[in-house]
């Protein structure tokens, strides 16, 4: 694992964090061993190596000492200096797009998620073609009745990956369609949605598996969860809900991928209320925190809705910091500090996300008939009623709900 370190780049995050998460990313799929990473200082970029001819010499003879057969490069790398790397040193090489997409590709569950990553990987090909055919004279044969008198053989695969493209896009609009009758059939139902998101190894899967008893696959290594997984949820003393697991963010994902991937955010788009469960104990929560921040935004993520921002791993700190954590965060309503391995603060997290759906409460007293059983058993069902007594004509019921919930009781 190399990751190039650009001297002229300011902004750059830290590269020994960064190069760690490359790691965890290499070390996400199971089929690869890392023998070995390091930072590669460089004070310009070479347009068609990538790093300088001292550099591959010596990169070359540790890879030979070491029987490295694939090079996994921490950063974006040209068709160009792929192809000469790997003439160079003799191995195969992938950069971080190469490496996200071989893990989105074993991740995937759904049909949206397997159709997305395929799209993703043609679409990254189809960049690359250059890599199998350097010669351009190389002609398919033909008659010379469409394109001229024939077409380079990289033409051909660009057209036919455009017409793979073409068949998948089809095939999305299929299950983007039936996404979409799901959510009016949850939308008739009056659940709210409460998105999990952050970035990838924040402990959401484990924090979901925690409150919903579900199984979703919840380990320490990058992109654990691909596909949104959502499942109700009944918070104590407050209403039931629909609880949605999202696909983990991370630092520079490649545009290809965010476009891929956004129908599979969707059910963020849709959150009533939105959870960023951080990693406090990671040495970069805060810039990792951002990175969820932008990628919420150009997502098109409505600024108005609530979201809480938990500081999960607790368990992971030393009391002394875990304690100066709970105090600040004890001083944002927004903000909690929780384990979801211990269980630490998580009553008082769905505490919190129940009196944010619900409102303002207030009480009322109503009088039903027998014959009025569906309105009963609508209020039943949003656990709003806190007494009942059975009279003569009907049922008179003591109520506590939000203003919502009354105009919602209005329309039965």
């Amino acid at each position: 694992m190399l990751h190039p370190d650009i001297r002229t780049n300011a902004d750059r995050r830290d590269p020994d964090a960064a190069l760690a998460e490359a790691v965890s990313l290499a070390r996400a799929l199971p089929a690869l061993e890392v023998a070995g990473a390091q930072v590669v200082p460089s004070r310009t970029v070479d347009a068609g190596k990538l790093f300088g001819k001292g550099k591959i010499d010596e990169l070359k003879a540790l890879m030979h000492n070491e029987e490295i057969e694939l090079v996994l490069v921490d950063g974006p790398v040209s068709p160009v200096q792929q192809r000469n790397l790997e003439k160079a040193w003799g191995v195969k090489l992938l950069d971080r797009t190469g490496l996200i997409l071989e893990i989105f590709s074993d991740r995937a569950a759904t049909r949206e998620g397997v159709l997305q990553v395929e799209m993703a990987a043609l679409n990254y090909q189809r960049t690359r073609l250059v890599r199998a055919w350097t010669h351009l004279e190389r002609q398919r044969g033909g008659l010379g009745f469409v394109g001229g008198p024939g077409e380079t053989q990289i033409e051909a695969d660009r057209r036919a990956i455009d017409e793979q493209l073409v068949r998948l896009r089809r095939q999305l609009e299929k299950v983007v369609k039936t996404r979409a009758l799901h959510r009016a059939a949850r939308a008739k139902v009056p659940f709210q949605i409460v998105a999990l998101v952050g970035y990838t190894n924040a402990g959401k899967s484990t924090l979901f598996n925690r409150l919903t008893g579900a199984e979703v696959m919840a380990k320490d290594m990058l992109f654990a969860t691909l596909d949104p997984t959502m499942r109700s949820l009944v918070l104590p003393d407050g209403p039931e809900i629909i609880l949605s697991d999202t696909v983990g963010f991370i630092s520079d994902l490649p545009t290809e991928l965010v476009a891929a991937f956004r129908a599979t955010l969707e059910e963020v788009l849709a959150a009533d209320i939105i959870v960023h469960v951080r990693d406090i104990s990671h040495a970069e929560s805060d810039e990792q925190a951002a990175d969820v921040r932008d990628i919420l935004t150009s997502l098109g993520v409505d600024d108005g809705i609530r979201t809480f921002e938990v500081w999960n791993k607790l368990d992971l700190l030393d009391e002394d910091a875990a304690d100066a954590l709970r105090q600040r965060a004890a001083r944002d309503e927004d903000t909690l500090a929780i384990s979801a391995i211990s269980g630490e603060g998580l009553d008082t997290l769905q505490r919190a996300i129940a009196e944010a759906l619900q409102g303002a409460t207030r009480v009322a007293d109503l009088t039903l008939g027998f014959a009025e059983g569906k309105k009963r058993a609508w209020l039943f069902d949003q656990d709003v009623v806190t007494e009942e007594a059975q009279t003569d004509d009907g049922f008179a019921l003591k109520v506590r709900w939000s203003a919502k919930q009354e105009a919602q009781f209005q329309q039965l």
